[in-house]
C-alpha cells in the first residue's frame, strides 16, 4: 500500500474516532451538563482509556471548542437554508423564528454557543469564525431592513437571545415565544423607523 493511501486512511480514521468522541460528549451534556462532563466517562463511551483521549483532544477545552464549532456549523446551515425573501420584515422573522427554533431543539447546545456555562473557556479563533460567518448572514438580513448601527445590532441580539432564553427554559419543545417572533420584529423595526437616518434609501 502507498505511504499515501496508508496515511489518508489514518487520518479518516482518527476524524471519524473525532467525530464520535464529539457526538458522544454531547449526549453527557445533556445528560449531566456541560460542566460537568467527565473525561474518563467519555472515553469509556468511545473505548478508550482516558490517556490515548488525548490523541484526539488535548484538554476538555479544546473538545468544548470543538463542540462549540459543530454548533455554529450546524445554525449556520439552518441560517443559509433560509429562502431569499423580497419582504426583509418576512426574511428578519424567518430568521428569528429558525433561531429560537434551533435554540429550543437541544438547551444544551445552545448554552454553549450563546451563554457561558463553562468557566474559562473561550472558543478559539478558528471556530469562532464559524459563528461570525453566522453572523455575517443574519447581518445582511439586518441590513436590509435597515439594521446598521451597532447599538441596532445589540438591541436585535438582546431580543432575540431574550426570545430564545424563555422558549428554552419556560416551554422546551413548544412554540410560546417562537409565535412572538413576528411581532418582534414589527416591533424593532419600528423603533428603528424612529431613526430615519438607519433606514436605506430605495434603489
Amino acid at each position: 500500500m502507498p505511504p499515501e493511501i496508508a496515511t489518508d486512511r489514518r487520518r479518516e480514521r482518527h476524524e471519524a474516532k473525532r467525530s464520535t468522541i464529539i457526538d458522544e460528549a454531547w449526549k453527557l451534556a445533556r445528560r449531566d451538563g456541560l460542566g460537568a462532563i467527565s473525561l474518563r466517562d467519555l472515553a469509556a463511551q468511545v473505548d478508550l482509556r482516558q490517556p490515548s483521549l488525548y490523541a484526539y483532544f488535548d484538554s476538555k477545552l479544546a473538545l468544548f471548542d470543538a463542540m462549540f464549532a459543530q454548533g455554529n456549523r450546524q445554525l449556520l446551515a439552518a441560517a443559509t437554508a433560509l429562502p431569499e425573501r423580497e419582504d426583509p420584515v418576512e426574511a428578519l422573522a424567518e430568521l428569528v423564528e429558525t433561531i429560537i427554533r434551533f435554540s429550543t431543539e437541544d438547551p444544551v447546545r445552545y448554552q454553549l454557543l450563546f451563554q457561558r456555562p463553562v468557566p474559562g473557556f473561550e472558543p478559539s479563533p478558528e471556530s469562532y469564525a464559524v459563528a461570525v460567518a453566522f453572523y455575517d448572514v443574519a447581518g445582511a438580513r439586518l441590513a436590509a431592513a435597515g439594521a446598521s448601527e451597532p447599538e441596532d445590532l445589540d438591541l436585535f441580539t438582546a431580543i432575540v437571545a431574550g426570545l430564545s432564553d424563555q422558549q428554552v427554559a419556560n416551554d422546551p419543545g413548544g412554540d410560546r415565544w417562537v409565535r412572538l417572533s413576528r411581532r418582534a420584529v414589527r416591533m424593532y423595526l419600528a423603533e428603528l423607523e424612529r431613526h430615519p437616518e438607519n433606514i436605506p434609501s430605495p434603489s
